[in-house]
């Protein structure tokens, strides 16, 4: 169901896979408004920069870098603990409508699609029985993803056409709520998405296959430079290894796993530059199914942007 918030107030996204530059597009529109006598604050819907100490793998921007503009929903989660979609959902909306509040334009930036459309859109999420993801979990554990996916697929094709077959933990989630007697486990866009907000912008931005590829290698690259695995050491202190979404996150699993000496340096960087790849494509497909979306090059002129706030 469409919420309709205070009249003045909008909610703007700001989309794309990892790299395309939506941290500084997102930026430039909420000086843009100011600039027009508005004001906006930023609320993350990248699900890895939601942790404590998870930065240099995030590209998450450091506090002295955020122009004064106020940032919501960075550093809210111990690496030990496991981000769920439905509870960012609430959160996330709980703060937009904060904001809204407040008189001013929220604007939702991240590239976790899920995460985004879970704001975006009246998304809602099917059931849970612990008892019955335990046991999952431990036929996971048994047999391995590849029966269990094939499980799905004869149950299921439509939902497993759009679960990864390496992803252990999504596989578990669909057979959990096909058990539970649903037809879809949740984790894709309604086939007619109804807008969660009346009054919504949302700007994807889009880079050439080419240089995007250029931009992730050298990403991953100035990533090891900086020091994630130094970072990685320190989060280790703090539990990530008993964290099962943030250890599992694109450059820390393979940060820790040269730690622990099962991965050269050199083999670390290319995983995780091959992983980051393939993440970006299903990213892609992800917002390009999104309709009304205002598609943009990186440095797009946000004043322009922020003129179809009227």
């Amino acid at each position: 169901m469409t919420v309709a918030h205070a009249a003045a107030s909008r909610l703007w996204a700001v989309v794309g896979a990892t790299g395309t530059g939506k941290t500084a597009l997102s930026l430039d529109v909420a000086e843009a408004l100011a600039a027009r006598g508005g004001r906006a604050e930023i609320v993350n819907a990248d699900a890895m920069q939601l942790y404590r100490g998870m930065d240099i793998g995030t590209a998450k921007l450091p506090t002295a870098e955020r122009r004064g503009i106020p940032h919501h929903l960075l550093d809210v989660l111990d690496v030990t603990d496991d981000a769920a979609v439905a509870w960012y959902q609430e959160t996330a909306r709980g703060v937009i409508e904060g904001i809204h509040a407040r008189g001013a334009d929220a604007i939702l930036v991240g590239g976790s699609g899920l995460y985004v459309s879970s704001v975006l859109f009246d998304f809602r999420f099917p059931p849970r029985d612990a008892n019955v993801r335990a046991r999952l979990e431990e036929e996971l554990e048994a047999q391995g993803a590849g029966a269990l996916f094939a499980r799905l697929r004869a149950l299921d094709e439509a939902t497993a056409a759009r679960v990864d077959p390496r992803n252990g933990r999504r596989i578990v989630r669909a057979l959990e709520v096909l058990e539970l007697g649903e037809r879809t486990h949740g984790a894709a866009l309604p086939d007619e998405p109804v807008l969660w907000c009346d009054d919504t912008r949302i700007i994807g931005v889009t880079v050439d296959r080419a240089e995007l590829v250029a931009r992730l290698d050298a990403r991953v690259e100035t990533m090891w430079q900086d020091g994630i695995v130094d970072e990685v050491h320190g989060l280790r202190e703090q539990g990530i290894e008993l964290g099962v979404t943030a250890s599992r996150a694109i450059g820390y699993a393979q940060a820790l796993a040269q730690l622990h000496g099962t991965l050269t340096e050199a083999e670390a960087i290319a995983e995780t530059q091959a992983l980051t790849r393939r993440y970006a494509r299903r990213q892609v497909s992800w917002f390009k199914r999104y309709a009304d979306v205002t598609w943009v090059s990186p440095g797009a002129d946000a004043a322009a942007l922020a003129d179809s706030r009227a």
